[in-house]
């Protein structure tokens, strides 16, 4: 299933989609397979593998966190890759969420090509903008690989436009001005950002914004088409460092109440 696909059925039901995020080798290789699959059973729609980078400057302490867990276990690009043919054989739609260096440094041409050929559905790029991506732009649309910039509430009308305009799949409606995480309180900046995105695209928005329960799930869902949910599932493995199985029991109770939102949205 692709992407959009995963949207359009979720539209279907008359609901948002359920996108949710995980580093690749967090806790380790293995244990973030195990997690993302727990993630795809109990309602995530499309899943989000991480790529960890030794500088995420636009990630909380949650994610940071998880990340570096990952890199001193030695996670390399070849893992990521892995993690995301072990979810993407599940059926369900997966993306690369990645700051840049990694994949530049991979080869862009050589890491489009392995994404594609381990079943993966795109990427993710939160530091890389349509006009500095001229290079993944090629090389995404020869390997039919969804491109999924970011839109922010400071990006200018003109901007979404240029941004949207250059996307497939969807596209990443980050809420909240600053580092990723979860949050006590919706952000009152992403309903007028989807509503300007709106008037570019007719992709698919998903928001981003620090929601950790269902009910802030539900909220987001009322006016986006996708509810992305990264640093809550991440803190739920943190809490649980020494016992996997209560950390995935945890995990499936987590996404069961965000799928329930995104519902009842």
């Amino acid at each position: 299933m692709t992407v959009r696909a995963a949207f359009e059925n979720a539209r279907a039901e008359g609901r948002a989609a359920l996108v949710g995020y995980l580093p690749a080798g967090f806790p380790d290789v293995a244990g973030a397979i195990e997690a993302l699959r727990v993630m795809v059973d109990a309602g995530c729609d499309v899943i989000e593998v991480g790529m960890p980078y030794s500088d995420p400057v636009m990630d909380g302490p949650t994610i940071q966190a998880a990340a570096q867990q990952a890199l001193e276990g030695g996670v390399r690009t070849r893992d990521v890759l892995h993690t995301v043919e072990a979810v993407a054989a599940t059926g369900t739609p997966t993306v690369v969420m990645t700051y840049w260096n990694p994949v530049e440094r991979y080869g862009v041409t050589r890491f489009a090509q392995d994404l594609a050929a381990a079943g993966g559905a795109g990427l993710i790029t939160p530091d890389l903008t349509p006009d500095s991506a001229e290079e993944w732009i090629a090389a995404a649309d020869l390997h039919d690989l969804d491109k999924i910039f970011l839109i922010a509430p400071s990006s200018t009308d003109t901007r979404i436009a240029m941004t949207t305009a250059a996307c497939r799949g969807f596209v990443y409606a980050t809420a909240v001005m600053g580092v990723t995480g979860a949050r006590t309180t919706s952000s009152d900046l992403a309903g007028p950002l989807v509503t300007r995105a709106r008037v570019a695209t007719d992709l698919p928005i998903a928001v981003g914004l620090g929601v950790s329960n269902g009910d802030q799930a539900a909220e987001v869902a009322s006016y986006a088409d996708g509810v992305i949910v990264g640093s809550a599932f991440v803190r739920v493995l943190l809490d649980h460092p020494d016992d996997r199985a209560a950390g995935r029991a945890a995990l499936l109770a987590l996404t069961e109440d965000l799928a329930g939102g995104v519902r009842r949205g």
